[in-house]
């Protein structure tokens, strides 16, 4: 069993502190600073065995550095992504297990939004870590992949079980929301949700996880086959993939 804690960390980023009950080996997905991180740590497991990083961008990895020095733990990340990642030890890519305590996380290829963008998956413990590939209610920005690659990496997390929880790497779900009711404004899954949503920010709640089930009812960036969404855009013809360009195309300007 795995217990995972949320960390805020900068203005809207989130960290994950995991612990494999068996074995008390402690990680950390993303440590994006290293002082919230720091003081999770502290107030909790006082120890850390592994970093694991899901790309190389700075607000993921940028507590990689001295949480290494502070706690001499090992840095799992992608293989593709070496270069770029600070303090890398295991180098990792599509289809490798890291073995984490009794957890064994399969390693999923994800690019589009980087080119080495990883997700780390458990079957057993029924969660994703995602990065900034999917998001709650949204897809990650395409920074150096292509619109076919993020297509395809989305289509692989969307094959997951329903029931898989998914662990993102920002709090965007209530922008997100805004543009996926924009364009599926009848969708009533989005509009309980809204008020779902907005409870748990005025409380200062993350309003992640999230199944993959509620996602495949909600997030229009997984739902590009639906014939009411090509009829949204006037595109009714289109293809899965071209609507999905689309829709990414569009939320760069929302």
């Amino acid at each position: 069993m795995l217990e995972i804690s949320t960390i805020k960390c900068l203005t809207d980023n989130y960290s994950y502190l995991i612990r494999d009950k068996e074995t008390n080996l402690v990680g950390v997905i993303d440590p994006s600073e290293f002082t919230p991180v720091d003081r999770t740590i502290a107030e909790s497991y006082k120890k850390l065995d592994f970093i694991l990083n899901t790309h190389h961008h700075f607000d993921h990895v940028g507590g990689n550095k001295k949480l290494k020095e502070k706690y001499s733990c090992k840095i799992a990340a992608s293989k593709i992504d070496e270069s770029r990642i600070p303090g890398i030890d295991i180098k990792l890519k599509e289809g490798d297990f890291f073995n984490f305590g009794k957890i064994n996380f399969k390693v999923i290829f994800i690019p589009g939004h980087t080119k080495g963008h990883i997700a780390f998956y458990s079957k057993s413990e029924k969660i994703i870590f995602t990065g900034d590939t999917l998001f709650s209610l949204g897809c990650g920005r395409i920074f150096e992949g292509t619109y076919k690659q993020m297509f395809e990496s989305l289509n692989k997390i969307k094959s997951l079980p329903t029931s898989t929880k998914i662990y993102c790497g920002h709090e965007y779900t209530k922008k997100n929301l805004q543009f996926c009711m924009k364009y599926e404004n009848n969708n009533n899954f989005l509009r309980k949700k809204l008020n779902w949503v907005n409870s748990q920010l005025d409380k200062k709640k993350p309003t992640i996880p999230i199944s993959l089930g509620e996602e495949l009812k909600t997030n229009i960036f997984l739902r590009c086959n639906e014939l009411s969404l090509k009829n949204a855009l006037g595109m009714n013809n289109a293809s899965d993939e071209v609507i999905f360009k689309k829709l990414r195309d569009l939320k760069d300007q929302f």
